[in-house]
């Protein structure tokens, strides 16, 4: 049997052409013009980095033009249709997956975080290309809440690495061709109370992780090659929590978050913007310095910013969340609550699962199934709509379609328009927490206990 890898440009040429010289019979013809549709119709797995991070090639879910060609729009287990594999996985997780170059990356955990693994997976077939343990613990923390787990955070790939976090369990660095350790990091510590969540940004040559936890609260920056510490900031929030005795009330829960951030270029300085609980922050990206903050009423933070001309757009956390515009620019500087918020949206807001952006919209889907378009200029309401189910998933765009997972497994795939529109609903037989990805024309769903590719 051919590859079918082998059989394009100039390979193609050579086979064929011992064929085209001779005389061929009607039966060889057939044969030759089957196999030619065959290759033509065949998806290859790109030669670059698809889905590089949690939130996709541009740090905002939206999907590269070549991979939302052709993204399926309906599917069903039931029927069979649109599901090109589908694999068991071993153990427990929450990540997103992470794919690139034909490979597709994820973590999971057991149960209770005494294993931590990294899976990689073939893109075309399924195939467990590798499935490896990284870490194992003995002290570790209860999640103290049934919906996070031991891998939660995402992995971030470049062309020849993999990089792989699990909150203050462990950071490691992987050849992603061999799967071997480079580097690993298991002393940035913090208590996480409620579980790891924050997923790490590759940003020029930093691997940028978040800490927010119960005890501590930090952002750093590590040098990709070898591990190594560039920066570290502490937040200088004022928490309000402190009891009579002068102690976190509720042992510190009040300031844990999840939140991933989003670097964003404004007059020329990379911004590291980054969303704690009670404070959102911005940092140089390149020393770490603190160069703005603004003040809210949230905690929980998990939203990844959104860059909109000049603005960064923010999600303060579940529970009441505020969606508000920040000004960019060199003015933006210390405490600016009061003087660069363009507009606050105090209500109606997405909690769990991340607001995505096209043209002028801000899309946005609360955990009760309420889905909101928003005007990014003003803060206006310009509809709302409901889809079913509970959503912790953060949706993906391609092209005017917005993709947002449930917690039972349906799939709603609604326009980005004007109005209201459900295109389609899908369902698998199990629910999922992890945000969905894409590449090369297929859409990959992690579930509960499986990971779908899905093709038109």
């Amino acid at each position: 049997m051919f590859s079918p890898h082998t059989l394009s440009g100039v390979c193609l040429q050579s086979f064929f052409r011992p064929l085209l010289a001779r005389r061929c019979s009607v039966v060889r013809l057939t044969a030759l013009l089957i196999l030619l549709s065959a290759v033509a119709n065949f998806s290859l797995a790109s030669d670059r980095v698809n889905w590089p991070m949690r939130s996709g090639p541009r740090m905002d879910s939206v999907v590269a033009a070549e991979d939302a060609k052709n993204l399926p729009l309906s599917w069903s287990e039931e029927k069979q249709q649109g599901i090109e594999w589908k694999i068991k996985l071993q153990d427990f997780g929450h990540s997103t997956p992470a794919i690139g170059f034909g490979k597709i990356w994820l973590t999971a955990a057991t149960e209770g975080g005494e294993k931590q693994y990294i899976y990689c997976i073939d893109q075309q077939t399924g195939k467990v290309l590798n499935h490896k343990l990284l870490f194992e613990n003995t002290e570790i923390e209860s999640l103290n809440n049934p919906i996070n787990t031991y891998a939660s955070p995402s992995c971030a790939l470049t062309d020849q690495a993999v990089y792989v976090h699990f909150g203050t369990y462990g950071t490691a660095c992987l050849n992603s061709q061999t799967c071997e350790v480079i580097w690993e990091r298991r002393d940035i510590n913090c208590r996480h109370f409620r579980g790891p969540g924050s997923s790490p940004v590759i940003w020029e040559d930093l691997l940028i992780l978040t800490f927010d936890g119960v005890d501590a609260q930090f952002v750093t920056a590590l040098d990709r090659s070898t591990g190594k510490t560039v920066w570290k900031t502490n937040r200088t929030t004022d928490y309000g929590d402190l009891d009579a005795n002068g102690k976190p009330k509720l042992d510190g829960d009040l300031r844990k978050a999840y939140g991933t951030p989003t670097v964003m270029v404004a007059e020329g300085r990379a911004h590291v913007v980054s969303i704690g609980s009670r404070a959102a922050f911005a940092y140089d990206a390149r020393s770490g310095e603190e160069l703005w903050t603004i003040r809210h009423d949230d905690f929980n933070a998990s939203s990844p910013p959104l860059y909109y001309r000049g603005h960064a757009i923010l999600n303060t956390g579940s529970r009441g969340a505020n969606l508000l515009s920040v000004k960019l620019g060199e003015t933006t500087r210390g405490d600016v609550s009061e003087s660069h918020v363009v507009w606050n949206r105090p209500k109606g807001n997405s909690d769990l699962s991340a607001p995505v952006l096209v043209g002028n919209r801000i899309y946005s889907v609360a955990n009760n199934g309420v889905v909101t378009s928003v005007n990014a200029d003003s803060g206006e309401e310009v509809w709302k709509g409901r889809i079913d189910g509970a959503f912790t998933a953060s949706p993906i765009v391609a092209d005017d379609r917005i993709y947002f997972c449930n917690e039972a497994g349906d799939c709603f795939v609604v326009r980005a328009a004007d109005q209201f529109e459900v295109l389609s609903q899908n369902t698998l037989a199990e629910g999922m927490r992890a945000s969905p990805a894409a590449a090369d024309g297929m859409l990959f769903l992690r579930t509960f206990g499986h990971l779908y590719a899905l093709k038109k």
